[in-house]
This record gives structure tokens, C-alpha cells and sequence, in this order.
């Protein structure tokens, strides 16, 4: 669960607002830990003591990343690094698109089950966006990809090996701004 940005589009913490009576990290990672995604890393760096208390009582493990004012890249590979070094696979997720449910989560990881595919992408129109799914045998290219986009570049480098499910696009929605806040 990348949760380290600093929210500059929001000017207030976006994860931490109210959204259906909960945090917006939390509500995340309560759709992360309901679809069984263990052990659930949640990347931290802007505000990390804050956040970390929105999650109290979930069962989540954190990583930090130091650079949470950069590019997106660097919580990516904060997340890797944290993971347990027998984990097969990961699904990579924005704490901020509010739409993502355990239902998605879940037929992302059934899809991976029944294939060798080296990635599953969500889907929304003809857009790739999380979460996405990549296997470990990915985990040395995703740590090489720098910028933003979450792993894009290794997504578009696998597109012909990957599976894909598809998502509406208002699924795709994300909070940076006090509008998209007010949209929902």
C-alpha cells in the first residue's frame, strides 16, 4: 500500500480525511487486509506517525521511505524491501483510489492462480493503473524503474505476457484534490 506522499494538490493530508466514517488509508487497507493480502506493507513517509495511528489496530507491517518527496518509484521499492523474502508475489496499490474494493483485489489474485502470466493489471477503459499484481521473478525489474507510474514501464514491458481484468473507469478515481474530495 503506497501511503508516503505528501498530498501538496490536497495542501492537508488526503489519507487522513473522512471517507465513509474512516481515514482514507484505512479504509484501503481494511479492502487490502478483507481480500487476505498478507503480509500487508504500508509504505510511510509524509506524516508517518500520523498515519501510522489511522491504522491502529490493523494488521499491517510498515516501511518507510525516506524520500517520500520524490518520485513515486522510491515508496515502490521502500514496499519491496519490505516484503518477507519468500513472498511470491506482491499487489501493488495507491492508498488514494477510493474505488479499489477487496472484490478487485481478490479477482486480481484468482487471475494470477490460474495462470503464469508474470503480471495482472487492472484495466479501466484503456487505461493500466492499479492495483496491479507482479510476481516475484518482476521484483528485480520494479526495483530498477525510477520516476513515477508504479511499475508502468514493467507493465508495458510484459503487456503481451500480462493478463488484464477490467474495471469500470470510475473505478479508476483517485483523491488529490479538495474537488475530487467533494465528488464523492
Amino acid at each position: 500500500m503506497l501511503a508516503a506522499g505528501e498530498s501538496r494538490r490536497m495542501g492537508t493530508n488526503k489519507l487522513l480525511l473522512p471517507v465513509g466514517g474512516e481515514p482514507l488509508v484505512r479504509r484501503a487497507c481494511r479492502a487490502a487486509l478483507a481480500a487476505q493480502l498478507h503480509p500487508l506493507v504500508v509504505v510511510l513517509g509524509h506524516e508517518s506517525e500520523r498515519v501510522r495511528t489511522a491504522l491502529a489496530g490493523l494488521d499491517c507491517h510498515f516501511a518507510v521511505n525516506a524520500a517520500s518527496g520524490g518520485p513515486m518509484s522510491s515508496s515502490l521499492h521502500s514496499g519491496l524491501e519490505g516484503l518477507p523474502s519468500d513472498a511470491e508475489a506482491v499487489v501493488v496499490m495507491l492508498a488514494d483510489m477510493i474505488n479499489v474494493t477487496e472484490h478487485m483485489l481478490r479477482a486480481l489474485v484468482r487471475t494470477a492462480h490460474s495462470s503464469t502470466a508474470p503480471l495482472v493489471s487492472s484495466r479501466y477503459a484503456q487505461t493500466l493503473a492499479p492495483p496491479v499484481l507482479f510476481r516475484r521473478a518482476l521484483f528485480g525489474e520494479l526495483l530498477a524503474t525510477t520516476g513515477e507510474g508504479c511499475g508502468k514501464a514493467v507493465v508495458e514491458h510484459h503487456r503481451e505476457q500480462a493478463r488484464y481484468i477490467d474495471w469500470p473507469l470510475a473505478a479508476l478515481m483517485d483523491v488529490d484534490t479538495s474537488a475530487d474530495l467533494a465528488k464523492l
